[in-house]
């Protein structure tokens, strides 16, 4: 599959775990998403300062490209999942603000990598575009079951939050696009949180998400606690941090989404791509 061929080739995930960890404090999300939609577009901005920068500033071309072609194929899957989500009907009339504009955030999330990966003189060749989010049959469609709609979302988004973080270290030679791929971290965040909370679960990863998500079977639980491999990790820059504090366990392995390398990524998204 080319875009197994794409990331292996540039696969960049080369540092150690404390060189990994940046620190990204665990936020709460906005209890009210969809009154966001008037601010969305500001995440559009830097695509005019992208476009004037000199090519010749960017070190690590090639590297950077690679990482924003994976975080593109990211985006397009949630981007295609939340068009399909809404226009299916599925969502309850409850949530039908909370999701359309977190598919506007995707869109705007799509468009500002293309945009930036063009203006850098990449191609978008070989960034997946058409998605199955059955994984080819293996899964119930979640669009006719609103309670898997919410758990594939919940894993979408917890993805992306830890996807976003693992390559944060193979952007910091360039402060414009890591502050840009931070900001949409953030975003993709506090998705996760609002999702985890509509189904009423706390607004960040717990020790009941690290078997993987529950109540849709062993094959559907089993292929979700990918996404929340590590999790349980209480070290941080080579320290042990329940040596050097007296809070629980579990609130230190709470503290911290842990990141997740680009090799892990693809091998929790590729089922559900097409091409």
């Amino acid at each position: 599959m080319e875009f197994i061929k794409l990331f292996n080739s540039f696969n960049t995930d080369n540092r150690s775990e404390e060189e990994v960890d940046t620190y990204m404090s665990r936020k709460e999300a906005f209890k009210k998403l969809g009154g966001l939609t008037k601010k969305v577009a500001l995440a559009s901005l830097p695509v005019a300062a992208f476009t004037v920068m000199p090519k010749m500033a960017f070190a690590r071309a090639h590297d950077v490209i690679a990482v924003l072609k994976f975080a593109l194929t990211l985006e397009r899957l949630e981007y295609q999942f939340y068009i399909e989500g809404v226009n299916s009907g599925i969502i309850s009339s409850q949530h039908q603000n909370v999701f359309m504009a977190i598919r506007e955030h995707e869109r705007i999330h799509v468009e500002l990598l293309e945009a930036t990966i063009q203006s850098l003189g990449g191609s978008l060749d070989g960034v997946p575009s058409m998605f199955d989010y059955t994984a080819d049959g293996v899964f119930p469609s979640p669009f006719g079951n609103y309670q898997l709609f919410l758990a594939l979302s919940q894993a979408f988004e917890d993805t992306g939050v830890r996807a976003y973080k693992g390559q944060a270290p193979n952007l910091m030679e360039n402060d414009d696009l890591l502050k840009v791929a931070l900001q949409i971290h953030a975003v993709e965040a506090r998705h996760a949180s609002q999702v985890r909370r509509i189904r009423g679960r706390k607004g960040w990863i717990t020790e009941e998400d690290y078997d993987g998500i529950d109540g849709f079977g062993s094959t559907f639980m089993m292929a979700s606690s990918a996404v929340y491999a590590g999790e349980k990790n209480t070290m941080h820059v080579g320290v042990e941090v329940t040596d050097v504090t007296t809070v629980p366990v579990m609130a230190v392995r709470e503290a911290w989404d842990e990141p997740l390398s680009m090799q892990m990524v693809v091998d929790i998204v590729t089922p559900f791509i097409v091409s």
